[in-house]
């Protein structure tokens, strides 16, 4: 309790301090409005952002299923063959390592504009965090378990259920916590660049206009979507560590 009522004071706080500088004019309230100027643009955004929000996460969401999945599936196989690890960590890295953003004109000149370049660009920047994580995971398995295992008689399939699969859940749970910020700032960008509907859409379209207290409304959105999607994740993570012990 103490804790949050600290968090809780610390956030008043903040608004206080932002609220003060804002009506002290040491911002220009043109770009950095007050967060009483803010809380009326909320209202006044209203329905039109709560539809954008929805269809930006109902695209985050295809490409964070997919990124979760492929990228465990992808890391598990490759953390676990050690051909496989050698030959590919390199490029895995590299790939890891290059600024999505230099693809995404290739994206739009290939996919065009709409839901599906915004989803495949979500799946590229939570593909690689995911995989990486898992990977490495796997790689740094104790093999004194997996050797235990083996000699009691365990299958390939109980290997990894039994064995494998519990050492490597808060790695999975670390990579699907990073994952879902990275698709959602994929499809974002997208939206923003590319799109035609959604927030990131929503978003462009307050900065080109100069509507800040707009802008921060609608970023103010996106933002507590996040945190609870986040937040929905640690209590899952929760819920999954009694299951490994």
């Amino acid at each position: 309790m103490r804790v949050r009522i600290l968090q809780i004071v610390t956030v008043i706080a903040a608004l206080g301090v932002w609220e003060v500088v804002a009506r002290m004019g040491w911002v220009d309230p043109l770009f950095v409005p007050a967060p009483s100027a803010v809380a009326p643009a909320l209202l006044k955004i209203g329905r039109g952002a709560l539809a954008g929000l929805a269809d930006t996460l109902g695209k985050t969401a295809v490409a964070y299923v997919l990124s979760v999945v492929l990228g465990v599936s992808a890391g598990v196989a490759v953390g676990s063959i050690r051909l496989l690890r050698e030959v590919l960590s390199p490029y895995v890295i590299a790939f890891y390592g290059i600024p999505k953003i230099l693809v995404l004109p290739w994206i739009v000149l290939l996919l065009g504009y709409g839901t599906t370049p915004a989803v495949f660009y979500g799946v590229l920047h939570g593909f690689f965090p995911i995989m990486v994580l898992v990977m490495g995971a796997v790689r740094d398995v104790d093999r004194t378990l997996v050797a235990v295992a083996r000699s009691l008689g365990a299958t390939t399939w109980q290997l990894y259920w039994k064995v494998l699969l519990p050492a490597i859940v808060p790695s999975v749970l670390g990579g699907m916590r990073l994952g879902v910020v990275f698709c959602l700032l994929g499809v974002l960008v997208v939206e923003m660049f590319a799109g035609v509907r959604g927030m990131g859409h929503v978003l462009g379209s307050y900065a080109n206009g100069f509507q800040a207290p707009e802008l921060f409304a609608a970023t103010a959105l996106v933002s507590a979507a996040s945190i609870a999607i986040v937040l929905a994740l640690d209590h899952l993570n929760d819920r999954l560590s009694r299951w490994r012990g």
